[in-house]
Protein backbone atom coordinates (compact mmCIF):
# COMPACT_ATOMS: atom_id res chain seq x y z
CA UNK A 1 0.00 0.00 0.00
CA UNK A 2 1.33 3.45 -0.89
CA UNK A 3 2.10 5.81 1.94
CA UNK A 4 0.00 8.54 0.35
CA UNK A 5 -3.67 7.68 -0.11
CA UNK A 6 -5.00 11.17 -0.87
CA UNK A 7 -6.31 12.62 -4.10
CA UNK A 8 -3.30 14.92 -4.54
CA UNK A 9 -0.09 13.75 -6.17
CA UNK A 10 2.51 12.60 -3.63
CA UNK A 11 5.72 14.59 -3.06
CA UNK A 12 7.64 11.92 -4.97
CA UNK A 13 5.28 12.29 -7.93
CA UNK A 14 5.58 16.07 -7.73
CA UNK A 15 9.38 15.75 -7.90
CA UNK A 16 9.04 13.66 -11.07
CA UNK A 17 6.64 16.22 -12.57
CA UNK A 18 8.90 19.15 -11.71
CA UNK A 19 11.81 17.48 -13.48
CA UNK A 20 9.73 16.59 -16.55
CA UNK A 21 8.25 20.09 -16.77
CA UNK A 22 11.72 21.55 -16.26
CA UNK A 23 12.99 19.76 -19.38
CA UNK A 24 10.09 21.12 -21.43
CA UNK A 25 10.57 24.67 -20.11
CA UNK A 26 14.31 24.65 -20.75
CA UNK A 27 13.81 23.59 -24.38
CA UNK A 28 10.96 25.90 -25.37
CA UNK A 29 11.49 27.75 -28.66
CA UNK A 30 12.92 31.20 -28.02
CA UNK A 31 9.84 33.14 -29.20
CA UNK A 32 7.43 31.03 -27.15
CA UNK A 33 9.67 31.33 -24.07
CA UNK A 34 9.89 35.09 -24.45
CA UNK A 35 6.19 35.67 -25.06
CA UNK A 36 5.19 33.46 -22.13
CA UNK A 37 7.68 35.40 -20.02
CA UNK A 38 6.06 38.69 -21.05
CA UNK A 39 2.70 37.23 -20.01
CA UNK A 40 4.06 36.22 -16.60
CA UNK A 41 5.48 39.69 -15.96
CA UNK A 42 2.08 41.17 -16.73
CA UNK A 43 0.27 38.58 -14.63
CA UNK A 44 2.41 39.31 -11.57
CA UNK A 45 1.83 43.01 -12.17
CA UNK A 46 -1.93 42.40 -12.18
CA UNK A 47 -1.56 40.75 -8.80
CA UNK A 48 0.33 43.81 -7.60
CA UNK A 49 -2.38 46.10 -8.99
CA UNK A 50 -5.08 44.14 -7.17
CA UNK A 51 -3.19 44.18 -3.87
CA UNK A 52 -2.57 47.93 -4.01
CA UNK A 53 -6.32 48.57 -3.79
CA UNK A 54 -6.18 46.91 -0.37
CA UNK A 55 -2.94 48.55 0.81
CA UNK A 56 -4.26 52.00 -0.08
CA UNK A 57 -7.18 51.71 2.35
CA UNK A 58 -6.13 53.39 5.64
CA UNK A 59 -9.25 52.16 7.43
CA UNK A 60 -7.97 48.57 7.54
CA UNK A 61 -6.00 47.37 10.59
CA UNK A 62 -2.39 46.38 9.87
CA UNK A 63 -2.85 42.61 10.00
CA UNK A 64 -6.06 42.66 7.98
CA UNK A 65 -4.47 44.89 5.34
CA UNK A 66 -1.45 42.60 4.99
CA UNK A 67 -3.51 39.42 4.88
CA UNK A 68 -6.09 40.72 2.40
CA UNK A 69 -3.45 42.42 0.27
CA UNK A 70 -1.46 39.20 0.13
CA UNK A 71 -4.52 37.19 -0.84
CA UNK A 72 -5.25 39.67 -3.63
CA UNK A 73 -1.65 39.49 -4.86
CA UNK A 74 -2.07 35.71 -5.23
CA UNK A 75 -3.95 36.48 -8.44
CA UNK A 76 -0.58 36.88 -10.15
CA UNK A 77 0.73 33.36 -9.54
CA UNK A 78 -2.74 31.86 -10.03
CA UNK A 79 -2.71 33.33 -13.55
CA UNK A 80 0.81 32.02 -14.16
CA UNK A 81 -0.07 28.50 -13.00
CA UNK A 82 -3.54 28.17 -14.52
CA UNK A 83 -3.32 30.31 -17.66
CA UNK A 84 0.25 29.23 -18.37
CA UNK A 85 3.30 31.50 -18.41
CA UNK A 86 7.05 31.51 -17.74
CA UNK A 87 8.00 33.16 -14.45
CA UNK A 88 11.65 33.61 -13.53
CA UNK A 89 11.18 32.94 -9.83
CA UNK A 90 9.16 29.77 -10.37
CA UNK A 91 11.64 28.60 -13.00
CA UNK A 92 14.33 28.39 -10.33
CA UNK A 93 12.89 24.90 -9.91
CA UNK A 94 14.69 23.96 -13.16
CA UNK A 95 17.63 23.21 -10.87
CA UNK A 96 16.00 19.85 -10.11
CA UNK A 97 16.18 18.73 -13.74
CA UNK A 98 19.70 20.18 -14.04
CA UNK A 99 20.95 18.36 -10.93
CA UNK A 100 19.58 15.11 -12.36
CA UNK A 101 21.47 15.65 -15.63
CA UNK A 102 18.32 16.04 -17.71
CA UNK A 103 19.18 19.56 -18.90
CA UNK A 104 22.47 21.40 -19.30
CA UNK A 105 23.82 24.41 -17.43
CA UNK A 106 23.47 26.50 -20.59
CA UNK A 107 19.79 25.52 -20.93
CA UNK A 108 19.11 26.68 -17.37
CA UNK A 109 21.00 29.96 -17.87
CA UNK A 110 19.30 30.56 -21.25
CA UNK A 111 15.87 30.05 -19.71
CA UNK A 112 16.56 32.29 -16.73
CA UNK A 113 18.02 35.12 -18.84
CA UNK A 114 15.29 35.08 -21.48
CA UNK A 115 12.46 34.74 -18.98
CA UNK A 116 13.89 37.40 -16.65
CA UNK A 117 14.13 39.95 -19.46
CA UNK A 118 10.68 38.97 -20.75
CA UNK A 119 9.19 39.28 -17.26
CA UNK A 120 10.65 42.80 -17.08
CA UNK A 121 9.11 43.70 -20.44
CA UNK A 122 5.71 42.43 -19.30
CA UNK A 123 5.89 44.17 -15.93
CA UNK A 124 7.12 47.48 -17.38
CA UNK A 125 4.54 47.32 -20.16
CA UNK A 126 1.70 46.79 -17.71
CA UNK A 127 3.04 49.57 -15.48
CA UNK A 128 2.96 51.97 -18.43
CA UNK A 129 -0.63 51.07 -19.31
CA UNK A 130 -1.72 51.33 -15.67
CA UNK A 131 -0.07 54.75 -15.34
CA UNK A 132 -1.76 56.00 -18.52
CA UNK A 133 -5.11 54.71 -17.23
CA UNK A 134 -4.87 57.05 -14.20
CA UNK A 135 -5.30 54.06 -11.91
CA UNK A 136 -3.49 55.94 -9.15
CA UNK A 137 -6.34 58.45 -8.90
CA UNK A 138 -8.59 55.87 -7.26
CA UNK A 139 -9.65 56.53 -3.66
CA UNK A 140 -8.86 60.23 -4.10
CA UNK A 141 -5.25 59.53 -4.99
CA UNK A 142 -4.63 57.13 -2.10
CA UNK A 143 -3.71 54.36 -4.55
CA UNK A 144 -0.92 56.47 -6.09
CA UNK A 145 0.28 57.42 -2.62
CA UNK A 146 0.46 53.74 -1.69
CA UNK A 147 2.58 52.95 -4.77
CA UNK A 148 4.96 55.78 -3.92
CA UNK A 149 5.25 54.72 -0.28
CA UNK A 150 5.98 51.11 -1.16
CA UNK A 151 8.52 52.10 -3.82
CA UNK A 152 10.22 54.38 -1.29
CA UNK A 153 10.52 51.58 1.26
CA UNK A 154 11.78 49.05 -1.27
CA UNK A 155 14.41 51.29 -2.85
CA UNK A 156 15.83 52.20 0.58
CA UNK A 157 16.44 48.61 1.70
CA UNK A 158 20.06 47.74 2.56
CA UNK A 159 21.63 45.11 0.28
CA UNK A 160 21.60 42.19 2.68
CA UNK A 161 18.13 42.89 4.01
CA UNK A 162 16.82 42.94 0.44
CA UNK A 163 18.75 39.74 -0.31
CA UNK A 164 17.33 37.75 2.59
CA UNK A 165 13.83 39.08 1.99
CA UNK A 166 14.30 37.77 -1.55
CA UNK A 167 15.41 34.37 -0.23
CA UNK A 168 12.33 34.02 1.97
CA UNK A 169 10.04 35.27 -0.78
CA UNK A 170 11.09 32.69 -3.35
CA UNK A 171 11.15 29.92 -0.80
CA UNK A 172 7.41 30.52 -0.49
CA UNK A 173 6.82 31.13 -4.21
CA UNK A 174 8.52 27.89 -5.25
CA UNK A 175 6.69 25.99 -2.52
CA UNK A 176 3.45 27.44 -3.93
CA UNK A 177 4.39 26.19 -7.41
CA UNK A 178 5.42 22.83 -5.95
CA UNK A 179 2.13 22.41 -4.09
CA UNK A 180 0.11 23.58 -7.10
CA UNK A 181 1.59 20.66 -9.03
CA UNK A 182 0.10 18.33 -6.41
CA UNK A 183 -3.39 19.39 -7.41
CA UNK A 184 -5.42 17.50 -9.99
CA UNK A 185 -7.92 20.29 -10.65
CA UNK A 186 -8.05 24.05 -11.04
CA UNK A 187 -9.54 24.59 -7.57
CA UNK A 188 -6.80 22.49 -5.96
CA UNK A 189 -4.10 24.50 -7.67
CA UNK A 190 -5.60 27.86 -6.72
CA UNK A 191 -5.94 26.87 -3.08
CA UNK A 192 -2.34 25.63 -3.04
CA UNK A 193 -1.09 28.99 -4.31
CA UNK A 194 -3.01 31.39 -2.07
CA UNK A 195 -1.54 30.67 1.37
CA UNK A 196 2.21 30.74 0.51
CA UNK A 197 1.84 33.80 -1.71
CA UNK A 198 -0.30 35.72 0.76
CA UNK A 199 2.26 34.82 3.44
CA UNK A 200 5.22 36.32 1.56
CA UNK A 201 3.34 39.51 0.77
CA UNK A 202 1.98 39.87 4.29
CA UNK A 203 5.48 39.39 5.71
CA UNK A 204 6.95 42.06 3.44
CA UNK A 205 9.33 39.81 1.51
CA UNK A 206 10.79 40.84 -1.86
CA UNK A 207 9.87 39.44 -5.29
CA UNK A 208 12.01 40.63 -8.20
CA UNK A 209 9.30 40.48 -10.87
CA UNK A 210 6.69 42.16 -8.65
CA UNK A 211 9.21 44.93 -8.00
CA UNK A 212 9.62 45.42 -11.76
CA UNK A 213 6.00 46.58 -11.71
CA UNK A 214 5.62 48.24 -8.31
CA UNK A 215 8.78 50.34 -8.14
CA UNK A 216 8.62 51.94 -11.61
CA UNK A 217 5.01 52.92 -10.97
CA UNK A 218 5.95 54.37 -7.61
CA UNK A 219 8.72 56.40 -9.26
CA UNK A 220 6.55 57.88 -12.02
CA UNK A 221 3.59 58.47 -9.69
CA UNK A 222 5.80 60.38 -7.25
CA UNK A 223 6.02 63.27 -9.70
CA UNK A 224 3.71 66.07 -8.61
CA UNK A 225 2.95 64.45 -5.26
CA UNK A 226 4.09 65.54 -1.78
CA UNK A 227 7.71 64.51 -1.35
CA UNK A 228 8.49 61.30 0.50
CA UNK A 229 11.79 60.45 2.11
CA UNK A 230 13.68 58.77 0.69
CA UNK A 231 12.29 59.57 -2.76
CA UNK A 232 12.14 56.47 -4.99
CA UNK A 233 14.39 56.73 -8.06
CA UNK A 234 15.89 54.52 -10.76
CA UNK A 235 19.19 54.09 -8.93
CA UNK A 236 17.25 52.76 -5.95
CA UNK A 237 15.31 50.49 -8.29
CA UNK A 238 18.52 48.85 -9.52
CA UNK A 239 19.94 48.67 -5.99
CA UNK A 240 16.80 46.77 -4.97
CA UNK A 241 16.56 44.50 -7.99
CA UNK A 242 20.12 43.15 -7.81
CA UNK A 243 20.04 41.71 -4.25
CA UNK A 244 16.39 40.68 -4.51
CA UNK A 245 17.07 38.73 -7.72
CA UNK A 246 20.07 36.98 -6.16
CA UNK A 247 18.01 36.21 -3.06
CA UNK A 248 15.17 34.83 -5.17
CA UNK A 249 17.62 32.50 -6.94
CA UNK A 250 19.03 31.26 -3.63
CA UNK A 251 15.61 30.75 -2.07
CA UNK A 252 14.09 28.90 -5.01
CA UNK A 253 16.99 26.94 -6.47
CA UNK A 254 18.74 25.97 -3.23
CA UNK A 255 16.14 25.95 -0.45
CA UNK A 256 13.45 24.24 -2.54
CA UNK A 257 14.80 22.66 -5.75
CA UNK A 258 18.12 21.40 -4.38
CA UNK A 259 16.59 20.18 -1.11
CA UNK A 260 13.82 18.24 -2.83
CA UNK A 261 16.29 16.84 -5.35
CA UNK A 262 18.37 15.42 -2.51
CA UNK A 263 15.29 14.10 -0.68
CA UNK A 264 13.48 12.51 -3.60
CA UNK A 265 15.39 12.26 -6.88
CA UNK A 266 18.82 11.35 -5.48
CA UNK A 267 17.33 9.00 -2.90
CA UNK A 268 15.18 7.35 -5.56
CA UNK A 269 18.25 6.62 -7.68
CA UNK A 270 19.79 4.86 -4.71
CA UNK A 271 16.60 2.91 -4.11
CA UNK A 272 16.20 4.26 -0.59
CA UNK A 273 12.74 5.85 -0.96
CA UNK A 274 9.64 3.82 -1.64
CA UNK A 275 6.71 6.18 -1.03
Amino acid sequence: MAVFEIDAYSPRQIAEQVQAVGVVKARLPLLAMFMLGVCAGGFIGLGGLYSMLVFSDPSLPFAASRLLGGAAFSLGLVLVVIAGAELFTGNNLLVMAWADGKITTWEVVRNWLVVYVANAVGAFGLALVVWLSQHGDLNQGAVAAAYVKIASIKTALPFWEAFFKGVLCNLLVCLAVWMAMAGRGVTDKILAVVLPISAFVAAGFEHSVANMYLIPLGIVMSAGMPAVSPAPDWTGFVSNLVPVTLGNIAGGSIMVAAVYYLVYSRALKKGSWNS
